[in-house]
């Protein structure tokens, strides 16, 4: 029972840690791993590609599959706690990884979504020690979360405008056939309010342009305020990730949530 134990200890600190000489190696071969697996699917879904290196590209996929299904066993095996990896997002995100290729042999092309293992590369920031990005990620999802109110109201108001003026182009339009339907009127008003403008299918009717012409000037102020509503957010979130900051120098506390320098001895403040 010790032996076990200690295996576990051993491959604990190899998977999961990357502090160590082993650890770090497991990780950079794990991340080249997952890359060069993103690749061969991404190769193989040309078809010049495919039609001529098919086969050896599938062969490389399951490899890296079976690599992938061995490496998830084993975080189970030596977790400290069973079944708190596979409930971690890491762990939802390193199953959902290898399933694809097991479902290929049931439903075909689902093995496309093998792509999906390149969210695995997130783990690069452990690897090289970039803990400062994933503490700036959780601030930008703070103020999505914190803005999710506002924006769930401004899209609300926008699908209702879309329906509106979907609807009146349908109405105006009745001769267009690029507008033979409310359905066709919500897509075209959605494509120009977004100022993309494909411009397959245009107004006719002088009636039609002219809503056309104020729908375009509207788009530009609709899409003016999620972004004013987020980025009020991040400011907020910011400054509540830097409030109760100290010197790392004097052991002060910050005066201001945007002060780059302690204001008592001047030593630059870590975030």
């Amino acid at each position: 029972m010790s032996a076990e134990k200690s295996l576990k200890e051993k491959l604990y600190v190899i998977i999961f840690e990357a502090e160590t000489r082993l650890g770090r190696l497991f990780d950079v071969v794990l991340l080249w791993a997952i890359i060069l697996s993103v690749l061969c699917i991404i190769l193989e879904s040309d078809d010049a590609i495919g039609a001529q290196f098919g086969t050896e590209l599938r062969v490389a996929e399951w490899l890296f599959t079976v690599l992938f299904s061995a490496e998830y066993v084993l975080r189970i095996f030596c977790a400290k706690k069973e079944m708190k990896y596979p409930t971690s997002f890491f762990g939802i995100v390193d199953f959902v990884s290898i399933i694809p290729t097991y479902l290929s042999l049931f439903i075909a092309g689902t093995h496309y979504l093998l792509v999906l293992r390149a969210i695995r590369l997130l783990r690069i920031f452990r690897v090289l020690k970039l803990a400062r990005y994933l503490q700036e990620s959780q601030v930008l999802m703070k103020a999505l979360v914190a803005s999710r109110a506002k924006i769930t109201v401004f899209l609300g108001g926008v699908l209702t405008i879309v329906l509106i003026v979907g609807t009146l182009m349908h109405m105006v339009e009745q001769g267009n056939p690029g507008f033979s339907s409310i359905f066709k009127g919500m897509y075209w008003s959605v494509v120009t309010m977004t100022t993309v403008g494909y411009g397959d299918i245009v107004p006719q009717t002088h009636l039609g342009q002219l809503l056309a012409s104020f729908v375009m000037i509207m788009g530009y102020g609709i899409i003016a305020v999620p972004t004013g509503i987020v980025s009020a957010e991040i400011t907020n979130a910011t400054r509540d990730s830097r409030k109760n900051l100290t010197c790392g120098e004097c052991s002060s506390k910050l005066l201001a949530w945007d002060s780059k320098f302690c204001h008592k001895c001047g030593v630059e403040v870590k975030s």
